[in-house]
């Protein structure tokens, strides 16, 4: 399993952000207004993976302690970080994509502007939560310990 890419997730944002906008652009007049808090559920699993993180990385750096980490448990939690980074790249995208079509109208449209503060909720939102997740991937990460390791392989060495 690779760690997160930045890559990754920009694609994920621009194809949220460009699927949402095209939906918002054809069916806005159709859509219910946006709950002003509609994106802080993407907060409230930023502060319990950051919370996990922080645990975890306690638990991993000091090994001999009551609790070691399984290994499982550390897999289990990069794939949680794995995913939530991904989601909060793609709700990023989202409401940057709702927020593209808001923006230009909400002087013009009174339903625009109201919509525009959970815009902005949303889009803060989201980039706690991949934040937190990035962190927590972070965080499953072991300590070096370069006593032990063994020399590094590489394919360009001659002998």
């Amino acid at each position: 399993m690779h760690f997160t890419r930045a890559r990754d997730l920009v694609v994920a944002g621009l194809l949220g952000a460009g699927i949402v906008y095209l939906i918002v652009r054809v069916a806005y007049g159709d859509l219910p207004p946006l709950p002003t808090l509609a994106g802080v559920t993407l907060l409230v699993l930023a502060v319990i993976e950051a919370a996990l993180g922080a645990s975890l990385r306690a638990r991993i750096s000091k090994p001999e302690a009551d609790r070691p980490v399984q290994a499982l448990t550390a897999a289990r939690a990069v794939a949680l970080a794995k995913a939530s980074s991904l989601l909060g790249a793609i709700m990023l995208g989202a409401w940057l994509g709702m927020l593209g079509y808001l923006l230009p109208r909400r002087a013009e449209v009174a339903a625009a502007a109201e919509d525009f503060p959970s815009a902005v909720v949303g889009i803060a939102s989201a980039a706690v939560l991949i934040a937190a997740a990035l962190f927590l991937e972070w965080c499953c990460r072991t300590p070096r310990d370069q006593d032990n390791q063994p020399p590094e392989y590489r394919s360009d060495a001659t002998s």
